[in-house]
């Protein structure tokens, strides 16, 4: 991402610190991509969550298998459509911490900072001058 080629990895984790990016791991038993062809199947995969002025960046690292759309077990389709279910009941929230910069950096109120960032789809900057 940075470039850091022989750069100490505290020292990169500071850095990242210090721009207020955050890195995790997350202990994935799988990771399934699906395209319009075909899933993408990562089995023992390290997967990375990195969060950046609250957008959520994941990066997966491994070997997938290819296998044919809908190949899955049951089990999985059954969970998806829970998932599609809840998916659809609405909106991203947005989080307090942006709400509070907006409304920090304009002058405003959260209420108002909410309204603009809602408007402008979570998009910080553009939230914020919409009161400049």
């Amino acid at each position: 991402m940075f470039g850091g080629g022989g750069m100490n990895p505290r020292k990169m984790k500071q850095m990242m610190k210090q721009m207020g990016i955050d890195v995790s791991e997350i202990d994935a038993d799988e990771v399934i991509i699906r395209t319009g062809d075909e899933e993408l199947v990562f089995s023992n995969a390290q997967v990375t969550q990195m969060d950046a002025q609250g957008q959520q960046t994941y990066q997966i690292v491994g070997e997938p298998e290819s296998r044919a759309l809908g190949a899955g077990s049951d089990a999985e389709s059954a969970t998806d459509a829970d998932s599609s279910a809840s998916d659809a009941g609405g909106d991203e929230e947005i989080p307090d911490s942006d709400v509070e910069i907006v409304a920090m950096r304009a002058g405003v109120s959260e209420d108002e900072a909410r309204e603009a960032l809602e408007a402008e789809n979570g998009d910080l900057a553009a939230a914020i001058s919409r009161f400049e």
